[in-house]
């Protein structure tokens, strides 16, 4: 039978950009004043900081005496290459990009593909990972050329940035599609596993450095050069062909993004048909609580490849890059910010309309309350340990106090990220479906706010066990564990409190149920 075609199906680019621009505005609508301000004021600070980022580093180059210019300049085509390395393994554990509004709020108006597309390009930025790699690059960049002609010299890393980040974003899309094939699952593991294998191979065998260093990215370091050196012929046709690659990358993007929404979700559909073995009765309602916490995380596809990607990508850059026990200890925090960031901030979202059950079942409350509290810590404790196993495979035999350091801040930042976590899941609850690929538990903004912070924290706490595996006395970094527990430990019960009273609990399952 002849059917219609979708109006949604092509949109012209135009159109396209103009949707977004609605599905904005219907994001804005929905924020308060006081969100309007904090954004305002955000949108402010990350600008102050991108500037202070290439200005500040050009100018400590003297007093410096340029010191390690040599190295930075070895490693600077790398660290272009990383960024749309992780641009890509971003874009292809979210499913091709995050949505700009969530797909069971836009059942009546479906999103075109150019929509979508653009949408998740335009939200990449939003994501304190990668802002914490653009001013990196920056940085480094302006450090090792100096403040001649600042402003054109960092031009081309900044276009480079986004021609990355476009990049990550063709190379997630079209992973989403062969993912979502008759046999999509099988391949998209087998192409995982090949991976890597790849790289564990040129880790083992000593010739991923000789690899990086015939990387294509160090044509951008050359084209900042020539700024800084007056070429401006070489320089202007340099920039006019990388923003003709950063355009054609975009529009290329289209196709896969066509391609792989046009295909059904298998994988979710899979998770959500399949079939169930019924469980031995548990023996008390912690464990009942624990269980159905367990199988809602398991049973939402961004949980299992967020956790998946978290676990391995960390361990693997530490890994190729030989890190040292002593700086291991910053993993744990990374890893835990990470995993609170895929559902943590936002626990009760899990249960969706079953809140409204499972708050009905004869239980205490704070039982409920201490299986999110279980399941939470185990899960990014388990995450971290995956780091830390990998990255100790090239970090040698530790000594006692990098040991107990590596130990000590991998229970501090779980036990600090889920008092956190759970803190803002009771105070501003969010009504998400985390069935779909491309969900976050929150707003976009929102989530950018959430993901500063932790990594915030948990980085100056991974710090300082970093200092304190240098002592000779192991005993120091558990000491040093007490009073970072103890305020965890004093946080997690003041939520347990606001959890117990009736109305609290009653507002966040309206919401989240809703």
């Amino acid at each position: 039978m002849p059917t219609a075609r979708s109006w949604t199906d092509p949109r012209p680019l135009v159109a396209g950009a103009r949707d977004l621009q609605a599905l904005l505005q219907f994001r804005r609508t929905g924020m308060s004043v006081e969100s309007g301000r904090r954004l305002r004021l955000g949108g402010g600070l990350v600008a102050a900081l991108t500037v202070a980022s290439i200005v500040v580093p050009a100018y400590l180059r003297e007093p410096l005496e340029a010191n390690h210019v040599g190295d930075l300049v070895a490693v600077l085509p790398t660290l272009y290459l990383s960024f749309a390395v992780l641009a890509a393994l971003a874009a292809i554990g979210s499913g091709g990009g995050r949505e700009v509004v969530p797909r069971d709020q836009l059942v009546a108006f479906p999103v075109s593909a150019v929509t979508e597309h653009l949408g998740a390009l335009l939200l990449a930025p939003l994501n304190i990972a990668w802002l914490l790699q653009a001013w990196t690059l920056l940085g480094t960049t302006s450090y090792v050329l100096g403040p001649d002609n600042l402003l054109l010299s960092t031009l081309p890393v900044l276009v480079w940035i986004v021609v990355a980040t476009a990049i990550g974003q063709l190379v997630g899309w079209t992973f989403e599609g062969i993912r979502r094939g008759v046999h999509g699952i099988a391949t998209a593991r087998a192409l995982v596993a090949l991976a890597g294998g790849g790289l564990g191979a040129l880790v083992l065998t000593d010739r991923l450095t000789s690899l990086l260093d015939h990387s294509p990215t160090v044509r951008i370091y050359l084209l900042a050069g020539r700024a800084s050196g007056g070429d401006w012929g070489a320089w202007t046709f340099g920039m006019l062909a990388l923003l003709a690659l950063g355009a054609g990358v975009v529009l290329a993007g289209l196709v896969p993004a066509r391609w792989a929404l046009l295909r059904p979700m298998r994988e979710e559909v899979r998770l959500e048909s399949g079939h169930r073995r019924a469980l031995a009765n548990p023996t008390s309602d912690l464990v009942a609580m624990v269980r159905i916490d367990r199988a809602s995380i398991w049973r939402a596809v961004p949980l299992r490849r967020g956790l998946l990607v978290l676990g391995l990508m960390p361990g693997a850059v530490a890994l190729a890059g030989a890190l040292e026990w002593h700086l291991v200890t910053i993993l744990p925090g990374l890893v835990a910010s990470g995993g609170a960031l895929l559902f943590g901030v936002n626990a009760w979202c899990l249960d969706g309309r079953g809140a409204l059950w499972r708050d009905s079942l004869p239980a205490d409350p704070r039982i409920a309350f201490a299986a999110k509290v279980v399941v939470l810590f185990e899960v990014l404790v388990v995450a971290a340990a995956l780091t830390i196993v990998l990255a100790g495979v090239r970090a040698g035999v530790p000594t006692s106090s990098e040991l107990a350091a590596v130990l000590a801040a991998t229970v501090v930042v779980s036990a600090q990220v889920v008092a956190s976590a759970l803190h803002w899941s009771v105070a501003s609850p969010y009504a998400v479906d985390l069935r779909s690929a491309r969900a976050t538990p929150a707003p976009p903004v929102v989530m950018a706010s959430y993901s500063s912070r932790l990594a915030l924290r948990t980085t100056l706490v991974g710090l300082v066990f970093s200092l304190s595996a240098l002592s000779p006395d192991w005993r120091l970094p558990l000491l040093l564990a007490v009073p970072f527990g103890c305020w965890s430990a004093y946080r997690l019960l003041g939520t347990a409190r606001a959890w117990a009273v009736p109305e609290t609990r009653s507002r966040v399952i309206a919401v989240v149920a809703s």
